[in-house]
Parts: structure tokens; sequence; C-alpha cells
């Protein structure tokens, strides 16, 4: 007896869809999935790291909290952006960039992809191996590192429709969790002594600012992914508002708690499981429960993400427009293993040294978004040759120099304003310290590619999907290589 894979995928076993587009037979769920999953995501203690390094770097805990709340807003504005063309397309994110960048051109940002995937997932499961051996008792660090390593392998395989689920029970979880160490953290401390040990600094609250924007870039590359199954009629403002706001409101308040615990002095950074059981007290291991639950959650994005950026750049190259049950199982395997294997034999040092390499790779995604934002919305206008995405040679080529060109100088405008552990720009220096670096790329990227590509591109009168039209596609109908079929875009 044959499974039909396809089915099984549609009907919520394990999903079967890779980089091709899902058809509307296969639509499911509503925009309330989105500020689920992006909340769970979000409502995790590398959040809270992220808001301590505010504090850390030199901001008063005010300073820091209104800092990271306007690069919450900012970031999460374009992060959204990108999360609304998912029910449009029905694609993964990086997919969809092969509009501007060409079907070959969109794989040079995708292998740095790659590389922040396995830094943020080696890290997170470092952190939760943690956890799980103080929940268990274990006293070997590979125990809890493997075992979250399968927890991980597990959602991301069985796929989109898990992943929402963990996100959902994340949220909860987070919830409650975040919820009852700030009534410990309040009751253990006296949280207004927080407030006012330091002077007002711009180059803090910019650094602030640059942190939580940078914090929502980074789910850029992947964003849609998780909207491409919502149907086809969603509306683009739902999707947006809300993917910005569970991403917003969970991203502000577990950093907000950072905040506070740097600016209280806590012994949080250098032990952050541990200070956040200590914190708990008596629920200790509800906590490490809570701590696991919101890595799992943001680490299943990263391998989902991570077997997507590979299958993306690897069919650039060998034209397929689909891949097996089994290819898709081995990518997800693969990539799992080697984030498991750098979370086991890099020292702490190298972990350290290995983020701030990451975080300073996220100079490459700003500059990304902007040309993709920019080209979708404006010069685009949300209407898209889905079948030319997987030929190059057809509409939009292998390589689009113009996107690539402006994309590389939105990358290397922001050096010298650039404000990180690894690299210090001169112009930072200047501004004792302000990293506007982000700022300045979306900016300038934004203005000089769009009147370039209003000249250029190559843009299709209406929307043009594969054939079967979408609402008459079945779950075996995957060959992109048919005949197309128009839809006026409204």
């Amino acid at each position: 007896m044959s499974i039909d894979t396809a089915t099984l995928g549609s009907s919520g076993a394990i999903e079967s869809r890779t980089i091709d587009m899902v058809p509307e037979s296969e639509r499911h769920g509503t925009p309330s999935s989105q500020f689920t999953l992006w909340f769970g995501a979000n409502m995790q203690i590398t959040a809270v790291v992220d808001g301590a390094l505010a504090v850390v770097f030199g901001a008063e805990a005010m300073t820091a909290i209104l800092g990271l709340l306007i690069g919450n807003i900012l970031g999460g504005i374009v992060m959204a952006l990108h999360s609304a063309q998912g029910p449009r397309l029905g694609l993964p994110q990086m997919i969809s960039s092969r509009v501007q960048f060409g079907v070959k051109g969109a794989a040079l940002p995708l292998v740095l992809v790659i590389l922040m995937y396995v830094g943020f997932a080696a890290t997170g499961t470092v952190l939760s191996g943690q956890a799980i051996n103080l929940m268990f008792g274990f006293h070997s660090p590979a125990v809890g590192i493997i075992i979250f390593g399968a927890l991980t392998a597990l959602v991301a395989v069985v796929g989109y429709r898990l992943i929402h689920v963990v996100g959902r029970i994340s949220t909860v979880v987070g919830i409650l969790g975040f919820g009852y160490l700030a009534w410990q953290l309040c009751h253990q401390f006296d949280v207004f002594s927080a407030f006012g040990q330091k002077p007002f600094t711009w180059a803090s609250f910019l650094t602030a600012m640059a942190l939580s924007a940078g914090w929502q870039m980074t789910f850029a590359p992947y964003v849609a992914d998780y909207s491409r199954y919502l149907p086809t009629r969603t509306s683009t403002a739902a999707t947006f508002w809300t993917t910005f706001g569970g991403s917003v409101i969970s991203s502000q308040l577990a950093m907000t708690f950072g905040v506070l615990v740097a600016a209280l002095g806590a012994n949080f950074i250098k032990n952050q499981v541990g200070f956040m059981g200590q914190l708990a007290g008596p629920l200790a291991v509800v906590i490490y429960l809570v701590i696991v639950t919101g890595k799992l959650t943001v680490n299943c994005l990263n391998a989902y993400g991570g077997f997507m950026t590979v299958l993306t750049t690897v069919s650039a190259f060998n034209r397929k427009t689909q891949f097996t049950a089994t290819s898709r199982l081995l990518y997800i395997l693969g990539f799992v293993l080697v984030t498991v294997l750098v979370a086991l034999l890099a020292s702490s040092n190298f972990l350290a040294t290995f983020k701030n390499f990451v975080l300073l790779l996220l100079t490459v995604f700003v500059p990304w978004s902007a040309v993709n934002l920019v080209d979708y919305y404006l010069v685009s206008k949300e209407k898209v040759d889905i079948p030319a995405l997987y030929d190059s040679q057809g509409r939009y080529g292998a390589y689009n120099w113009t996107a690539l060109s402006c994309y590389v100088m939105g990358v290397v405008v922001q050096i010298p304003f650039i404000n990180q552990a690894m690299y210090v720009g001169p112009l930072a220096k200047a501004m004792n310290g302000a990293d506007i670096s982000w700022i300045v790329s979306l900016i300038v990227t934004s203005l000089v590619y769009y009147p370039l590509a209003r000249r250029s591109m190559n843009v299709p009168s209406q929307m043009i999907y594969p054939s079967p039209a979408p609402a008459a596609t079945t779950g075996a109908d995957r060959n992109f290589a048919g005949a197309t079929y128009a839809v006026q875009a409204g």
C-alpha cells in the first residue's frame, strides 16, 4: 500500500511541502496563529539576555527600556511586512527573494543566513541543555544537549502545524513563567533602585535601539515561512498586525525583565539558567521547563528555516522545484546534527565569539530587507511570476546585478557606523559608541534601489501562479514546470 505524503502533509501529520508554493487546497489557519507563534518564540531567555546587554553596554534602565521599545517597534515593522507576504505568495521567504536578486543571485545572502541559524541554534541548544540537566539531575552537559537536539528535530520534521502548536503552548507557559519570575524579582529586589543609576546618553540609547531592532530583523529571512499556509484571502493587515503584536510585545516584556535584572546587579549574564532557577526558588524546575519550552519554539524556527534555506540554495543550481519527504527528513536531521555538534564541541569562549560573529552578520540582513520590501510593495506591487522563481532562464534571470549591487552597497555603508564586540567603526567611535549602522543602511539602500528598480525590474502586469489555479490544485499537483495562469492583482 502506498502512502500519499502530500495528503499526510495536508491532513496535519508530517508536512511534505518544502520550497514549492502551497496550493489553496492546503491552506488553513487564521492570523491569530502568527501572534502566538511569535509571542512564544520571543518570550524566552535569550531575549532576556538581549535586554540585559543594553545595561551592560552602558544604558540606564529607563533609557534602555525606551530604546529597546523603539527598536522593537521599528524592527518589528520590517519583520511583519515580510510576514504579510506569506498568504499572498504561499512561498518560503527566501524563495520569494529571487524576484529581487535572481534565481541564483539570491544564494549570496543565503549562505550567511545559514551561518546565523547554526550560531543561534547552537547557543540555544547549550542553554536548553543546561536547563534539562538541572531539571533531571544529569551531570554530563552532553545529555541535555542531545535530548534538546532530538526534541528540536522531532518538531521540525513534523513541520508547520506542530511548530504552531508548540508556539501556542510556549505563549501560555511563557506568560505564566515570566509573570511568576517578575513577581519574585519584585519581592527579592528593590526594583525601583534599578532606575536613575546613570545619566542619559544618546550612545547608550541608540545601542539599545540597535539591539532590539537587530533582534527583530533576524527573523526577516524566514518569517513568511510560517504565514504561507494561511488562506490567500487573509488580509495583509491582519497578518501584519498579529505578527507585529506577538513579536514586539513578547520581546519587549522579556527584554525589560533583562534590563531590570542587569540594573539590579543580579548575577544573570554569567549564569543565565542558574540565576533564573535561583530566582524561582521552590518552582525552579517549572522555570527550567519554561526555558526549554521557549527555546524549543525558536530553535525549531531555526532548524526549519535552516533546512529551507539550504534547499533554496541547492535548488538554485539543480533547478529542482520540490524535494522528496526523505530528502526533507535528511536535510532537517543534518542541520540539527550540525548545531548539536557545535554545541557539544565548542567551549564557552568559542560560543561567545561565534555569537558575536553571528551578530556581526546581522549587517547583511538590513539591506536584504530593504531591497525585498521596496521591491515587493513599491515596485512589483505584490505582482509576482511564481513559476519564474524556479527558472534561471525566466523572467527574473540567474542574477539581478542591480539588486545585488545595492545589497552590497547597503552592507558596506554600515561599516563606519558599526559598534559590536568584534568591530567598532570610526564614526561609531566618534559618536561615543552609538551604533546607527542599521538605520543608515535601511535608508540608503531603499533610496538607491527604488529608482534603479523602477527602471530595470521586469514586473508582470498580473499575479502569475503555477497551473492549475491554487483553488483547484491537489496535494499531489507539485510540478511547476507546466503551464501557468494569471490572476489580476487586486
